[in-house]
């Protein structure tokens, strides 16, 4: 998943609503995605101050939101957070935090990354194993995969680490996904040696991906050279006000992490009976493989429904979660329109 595109080329993602009814223009209203892994069921919003959409955030909002995150994500203090709009924009500066040079990408995984370590100036090289990435300067890892879930050990991620290290080399570990993956498996804590940079995702485990807040975990050497990059005022006041509040919201998240795991079983014994089958992901998002995986793409289009597919694996698809019941309802039909399709041309 190395992007072929030139690096001003835009990139296919999930959630472009534009172009699946461009795709499928016949397709019955309202489009249901699930090519997205953010959570459908979005953290409450609270009452906003008028006044926070009419003046610029204040200093002392932000380091409210960056000790929340160094809570909640377990970093040592709020000196190793970056507030940032969103980790997009993190991308190429984080990878930019080294000279140029060689820099491996663990794939498959985010076709972003490879786009922001080019821009930054590296030579790119899509890495199959984690021993591909030790003659290089800089190794992005999505921690768990997107889209497959995969979630590489501490003690793995800590060699690699030390490895790149010794060459003055960076280890950038993408856990956009780590609300919902094995406890203890995040490096968040793991910052003293000054070359792990770990970016968190607020927008898609609280369901608010639209107003854009993410945050870079690093050494305070590191975190200072990217918030003087960023600039003052990088997030807006609402979204520092809703970060803030929802970070420490323990119950909530707690809560939202049983649900997902329930949704996500019902959606694997969904896919499972329609004949499918799941390879991987998280409670987020699920991957399956099926044979006729470019069928069952436009099929589910034309229903209305949009998922995830792959131009690198005609076999794969990636499912996103359900927001209620009528979407559940409308999968449902369609895979199973599909599955009897399938049977009577067999």
């Amino acid at each position: 998943m190395v992007p072929e595109a030139g690096e001003d080329e835009p990139l296919l993602h999930g959630g472009d609503l534009g172009a699946a009814r461009r795709l499928f223009p016949g397709a019955p209203e309202p489009f249901i995605d699930l090519s997205t892994g953010i959570n459908p069921n979005p953290y409450p919003l609270p009452r906003l101050d008028r006044g926070l959409f009419a003046r610029l955030p204040e200093r002392d909002t932000v380091a409210a939101v960056a000790a929340a995150a160094a809570r909640a994500y377990g970093a040592a203090s709020a000196a190793h957070v970056v507030v940032a709009p969103g980790t997009q924009i993190l991308l190429p500066l984080v990878a930019g935090l080294v000279q140029p040079g060689h820099a491996a990408i663990l794939a498959p995984t985010y076709p972003e990354f490879a786009r922001a370590a080019a821009l930054a100036g590296h030579r790119v090289k899509a890495a199959c194993d984690i021993g591909e990435c030790t003659d290089v300067s800089l190794v992005i890892v999505a921690n768990p995969n997107n889209p497959d879930g995969r979630v590489l050990p501490r003690a793995t991620l800590l060699a690699l680490a030390r490895e790149l290290r010794r060459r003055g080399g960076l280890l950038v570990i993408d856990e956009a996904f780590m609300d919902v993956g094995p406890p203890g498996a995040s490096l968040a804590g793991e910052l003293s040696s000054g070359n792990v940079v770990v970016l968190r995702s607020f927008g898609k485990f609280f369901g608010l991906a639209g107003i854009r807040l993410g945050f870079a975990l690093a050494a305070p050497v590191l975190t200072a050279r990217l918030g003087v990059t960023l600039g003052p005022w990088a997030a807006s006041g609402p979204a520092l006000e809703i970060g803030a509040k929802a970070l420490t919201d323990t119950a909530w998240i707690a809560r939202m992490r049983e649900r997902l795991a329930a949704q996500s079983r019902r959606l694997d014994a969904t896919v499972t009976d329609a004949g499918l089958t799941v390879i991987g992901g998280t409670s987020l998002f699920r991957l399956v493989h099926a044979p006729a995986a470019t069928a069952l793409f436009h099929h589910l289009g034309r229903s209305g429904v949009f998922v995830r597919a792959f131009p690198g694996n005609a076999n794969w698809l990636r499912f996103g979660l359900p927001a209620h019941a009528p979407h559940w309802r409308r999968l449902e039909k369609a895979l199973a329109s599909f599955r009897s399709m399938s049977r009577r041309r067999a």
